[in-house]
């Protein structure tokens, strides 16, 4: 296994061409173990989605290094890219972003599918009954409750087994008390399956549930609190 879930070293990245150009990340290093869990925080174009489309390989970086699970992505082409990504990143959005022609076992088990499993069916199952809907396996997202929504898209996102989990707002849709539920069900699973977790919200008070909490802002990290564990809040 290797040392760091996610390396990044003096990571620039700008975006756009010429009077529209824009430098959005400056110098970024970050550090994040395996099965550890962040918090990313910050104000509203602070670089936050950005640095998780950088660490998704979704944004190719103008200079410095990058290495997922081990993997430099400098040697990888766009397609194979794509298919590491697949395998060995999930991804759970503020909005569910399921199919609303697909019941919950489809949503889970067509990208497995896809993935080429053959036991795609089976382990979709699985890991619906793991988040509490094992008896909702037929109904499609237009019969679930947002929480239920939002269980179905963990499910799709830890399927197949990846090595990182992006929660970009995972609770932003939901009300209080469901929110909580479903930030429950994230940290229980993640360590459960030794999933490194990167979480970007703007409730400080979910933030603190991680391991660590990383402030970025102005396409910068604040180091002290990249280098500072998380006091728990009582």
């Amino acid at each position: 296994m290797s040392e760091h879930a996610i390396l990044l070293e003096n990571v620039d990245l700008t975006l756009g061409a010429g009077a529209s150009k824009v430098h959005v990340l400056h110098q970024v290093s970050l550090a994040v173990a395996p099965a550890e869990s962040i918090g990313l925080v910050g104000p509203s174009g602070s670089g936050k989605s950005t640095l998780l489309m950088v660490v998704a390989g979704l944004e190719r970086i103008d200079s410095g290094k990058i290495a997922i699970a081990g993997q430099d992505y400098a040697g990888l082409n766009e397609d194979a890219l794509a298919a590491f990504r697949g395998d060995r990143i999930g991804f759970v959005f503020q909005g569910f972003h399921l199919l609303p022609t697909m019941t919950a076992l489809e949503n889970v088990a067509v990208p497995l599918e896809l993935a080429g499993r053959d036991d795609a069916f089976d382990r979709a199952r699985s890991m619906l009954e793991q988040v509490g809907l094992g008896e909702r396996l037929s109904h499609y997202p237009a019969q679930m409750s947002g929480g239920e929504q939002q269980r179905v898209a963990i499910a799709r996102a830890l399927a197949v087994k990846p090595a990182i989990l992006i929660a970009d707002e995972p609770t932003g849709n939901l009300d209080s008390e469901t929110g909580t539920e479903i930030a429950d069900l994230i940290f229980r699973s993640t360590r459960d399956n030794g999933t490194t977790l990167v979480l970007v919200t703007h409730d400080r008070h979910l933030a603190e549930r991680c391991d660590r909490m990383v402030r970025i802002a102005g396409g910068r990290i604040d180091a002290p609190a990249q280098d500072q564990p998380v006091l728990q809040s009582a």
